[in-house]
């Protein structure tokens, strides 16, 4: 008795056979993979290290790829530079301005932020990063300019939310923000139990009126 010769796999069985492979073909970058290791470069290497060879040999890619996302090193350079600025000054301020209704509520958040764990830890060493470069670059001194403006301009709305004249308001927003910098950036001065002491210490100061001026 004669069989009936053999039919070929279909073609959709051939396709699904083969998806374990293709499922494990590595993702394509994005702008963001690049934005995010020219990042942690910068602040393990410094800004001189930040260069197309050294992130395309950390993210294991050709340097071709770069440039479909960027046009030269600068394109990437203000990438960075926009990244830490959304993240690190307009999402946070718009969080912490909607978080709480209170002026009172929202000046102990800000007071807070150098105390929040490990992301506290991380944009710290981030902006120690970028402070340095911003002393030998001006696309990153306007960068860190404009940030630091934007923040004490924050604080400047809560003491004026909490019923201070426009001059003292805006000389609390300095002091402030001057405290929270060196507290994020001098974050091994002192005990947990002291450091806590420090920022009720700093609250209580910063709603306290002054006698008048002499």
């Amino acid at each position: 008795m004669n069989l009936p010769p053999a039919r070929p796999l279909p073609l959709r069985r051939r396709a699904r056979a083969s998806a374990p492979d293709a499922e494990g073909a590595r993702a394509p970058l994005t702008p963001e993979s690049w934005v995010e290791a020219a990042t942690a470069v910068l602040v393990d290497q410094g800004i001189d290290h930040v260069r197309v060879d050294v992130l395309a040999g950390q993210l294991g890619v050709t340097r071709g790829s770069f440039y479909w996302h960027f046009r030269d090193r600068e394109d990437l350079l203000r990438r960075v530079l926009q990244a830490w600025s959304e993240q690190t000054t307009e999402q946070l301020t718009r969080r912490l301005a909607t978080a709480r209704t209170l002026p009172q509520e929202q000046l102990r958040d800000v007071i807070s932020l150098p105390f929040r764990g490990r992301a506290a830890a991380k944009a710290a060493r981030i902006e120690l990063a970028l402070r340095a470069w911003a002393r030998r670059d001006e696309l990153a001194r306007q960068a860190v300019d404009a940030a630091d403006a934007a923040r004490i301009g924050y604080h400047r709305e809560i003491f004026a939310a909490l019923g201070f004249a426009e001059a003292d308001a805006e000389h609390r927003a300095f002091l402030l923000y001057g405290y929270e910098v060196a507290e994020s950036l001098l974050h091994r001065q002192g005990t947990a139990a002291q450091r806590q002491a420090r920022a009720a210490y700093v609250e209580r100061l910063m709603v306290q009126g002054l006698p008048p001026a002499a």
